[in-house]
């Protein structure tokens, strides 16, 4: 039988909220790391979700695209990084916009731990539900790993790619930022988002089940 909608936003409620919320804890965290401490005097570098939490980006809209079917999308406050301030501008970029999405993939090898130890250890009825959590932890971060991924201002890979570029295309690439969202947004609402990243998608959560043997 398929979960009820209820059912469905209480199995994906604590991994949506820890999935992006961690995720802006771990910029933070690595930014602090290379010398900018913005993030930690805010209070930012934290695991509570409550600092970080969005009301519309991180409960309603993921609440939505979850109950229309399409791919999860989603965002938390994000964490203030002053890039003049770490030690390598712009070297150290790179690391910083890599932290969120490797805090995801962290994070998705936990939930399917979460789903390996569901399926062998006597839980009774809580096993289906744990189960039914890890999977949605595993799909959740993997989303979001891929999605940030993208090479596109002001997602992580266009930060990324803003590190890697020599100087005089990272400065034009970066002029690009104002238009960024609206350009996630179209995709996303066109259906083209969903085509190129849900076959990796997919491709990810396969290899990290099977890690476990799932």
């Amino acid at each position: 039988m398929e979960p009820s909608i209820v059912q469905t936003i209480a199995i994906y409620a604590l991994p949506v909220i820890f999935a992006i919320t961690l995720h802006e804890a771990a910029h933070g965290y690595v930014a602090k790391m290379f010398g900018d401490r913005t993030a930690y005097m805010l209070g930012r570098v934290s695991l509570n979700p409550l600092r970080h939490i969005d009301p519309i980006g991180t409960i309603l809209i993921p609440a939505l695209t979850m109950a229309l079917g399409g791919i999860l999308f989603g965002w938390a406050k994000p964490v203030p990084v002053d890039y003049s301030r770490l030690r390598n501008p712009k070297g150290d970029m790179l690391w910083v916009s890599l932290a969120g999405p490797g805090a995801n993939l962290f994070m998705a090898l936990l939930w399917a731990l979460l789903m390996r130890l569901a399926m062998t250890l006597p839980l009774g009825d809580y096993a289906e539900p744990l189960s039914l959590m890890g999977f949605a932890g595993v799909q959740i971060n993997a989303v979001l790993m891929v999605l940030n991924l993208l090479p596109i201002l002001p997602l992580d890979g266009g930060r990324v790619a803003v590190s890697l570029l020599p100087a005089h295309l990272a400065q034009r690439y970066a002029m690009l930022e104002p238009y960024g969202l609206m350009i996630l947004v179209l995709l996303l609402f066109s259906g083209v988002l969903g085509t190129v990243i849900g076959p990796i998608i997919n491709l990810t959560v396969s290899l990290i089940v099977s890690l476990f043997g799932i």
